[in-house]
């Protein structure tokens, strides 16, 4: 009888071996590869595009290192993602630090919080000189790296936080800004952001012009956070290579944040890079269209119970815990690799994460010490050492070098911009 039964759940007893034993040997499988993962990472500078440190500052304890020693912030709730221990575990060799204000204030107040994140990375740098050092150019990168030391870059987040000044964009370049976001989650007077009504069809004039500035100081285009429109525009214009700090491929996961494959396509024309990210609906298209099917639910609710937002708030209560939402994972980041490499090869792929930008990560990437395990999980599914230091840092490396041999020449041919957005009313 006992036999019977057994004979009876041993193909359903299978099943589930199956999926509980999946996960643990695809992790098993990869940590075959980690130390070889750590030697690749320790010979290149690992650069990741974009992590957001100096906005958790300021919001936690107003820039204050005296109130946040950054050696460990693992005891912090919520906790915070990143911190030098774990910058070190991870084996990162260039930071890109977002220096990000909100596009949703004024934009002169914006240039001077913009100014308070540049200086808390400049402090950030003197604060903890042995492992620190602020980089400006690729030559400073490798010096660094070689150092021993974590080379720190600064990206400003979002054309908002110039002001629709030249003058302004040339003085973030002077305090070492190296590369700008076109636009954040706002359409500006010059360019349409992902996210936001489009009001130009891409890049106005002026929005050009910036363009060309930037290109002539050495200053990297970033098109994370912008419209397809926006970012063939800029692309058209761009005499140097141009970044995605950290965006996916929209082919895998829909987000408006994540790059079209015919732009895919224009940025390997234009010998740029694509930064691929962590952010979990950028990553996960089954995450995403849960999150559009809670927020449908939620505006169904809000229109049958106005001005009952009580109400509103226990009928999403009884969704969530009916509804949970899918995680997204290493492999999925890992998949996003994969397309782009596939559309576009592996000499136009850098990674991205968003650390401290975002509220959740994906399993297996929660924070900056995993940057080993991801690089393994490539090496498992048959990348080279050498196609995993070109998606680490040289190829980076390559666009930031690029870019200031464009400066060079446009220096020499033309002087600064004297063009004012009022020069096209």
């Amino acid at each position: 009888m006992h036999q019977k039964i057994i004979r009876r759940f041993l193909p359903l007893l299978a099943i589930l071996f199956y999926f509980t034993a999946a996960p643990l040997t695809a992790q098993t499988d990869r940590d075959n590869y980690r130390q070889q993962a750590i030697e690749i990472l320790e010979s290149v500078p690992l650069f990741d595009g974009h992590n957001d440190v100096p906005w958790q500052y300021r919001n936690r304890v107003g820039y204050k290192f005296s109130e946040l020693d950054f050696y460990d912030t693992t005891h912090l709730t919520p906790t915070m993602h990143t911190d030098i221990n774990r910058l070190r575990e991870g084996r990162v060799g260039a930071q890109w630090w977002s220096v990000y204000v909100s596009a949703q204030i004024p934009e002169d107040e914006a240039v001077k919080r913009t100014l308070e994140q540049i200086d808390f990375v400049h402090r950030l740098t003197e604060k903890y000189p042995d492992h620190f050092e602020m980089a400006l150019t690729a030559d400073d990168v490798e010096r660094i790296f070689a150092d021993g030391k974590i080379a720190s870059l600064m990206g400003m987040e979002g054309g908002h936080s110039i002001a629709n000044s030249m003058a302004v964009l040339r003085m973030m370049y002077e305090l070492g800004v190296r590369y700008m976001t076109i636009t954040h989650n706002r359409t500006l007077d010059w360019a349409d952001a992902a996210g936001d009504d489009p009001q130009h069809d891409g890049l106005t004039e002026f929005g050009e012009e910036i363009i060309r500035e930037m290109n002539r100081l050495g200053m990297l285009v970033d098109l994370s956070h912008t419209t397809p429109a926006t970012m063939k525009d800029a692309i058209r214009v761009s005499e140097a290579p141009v970044m995605f700090s950290h965006s996916n491929a929209r082919t895998l996961a829909g987000h408006p944040r994540n790059v079209p494959d015919d732009v895919l396509h224009l940025t390997k024309e234009n010998n740029g890079i694509v930064m691929v990210t962590f952010v979990e609906t950028f990553t996960s298209e089954e995450r995403r269209q849960h999150f559009a099917e809670r927020a449908a639910y939620q505006r169904k609710k809000q229109y049958l119970h106005p001005g009952e937002p009580d109400s509103v708030s226990a009928h999403m209560e009884r969704w969530d815990a009916e509804n949970e939402a899918p995680k997204s994972t290493l492999e999925q980041v890992a998949d996003h690799i994969d397309h782009i490499r596939y559309q576009i090869g592996v000499e136009h792929i850098g990674i991205g994460g968003d650390y401290d930008g975002i509220p959740s990560l994906p399993l297996g990437l929660e924070d900056v010490s995993t940057y080993p395990d991801l690089f393994a999980e490539l090496l498992k599914r048959g990348y080279t050492e050498d196609e995993l230091k070109k998606i680490a840092g040289l190829n980076m490396l390559r666009v930031f070098r690029d870019a200031e041999e464009v400066s060079k020449r446009l220096r020499a041919e033309h002087e600064p911009s004297e063009v004012l957005i009022t020069d096209f009313d």
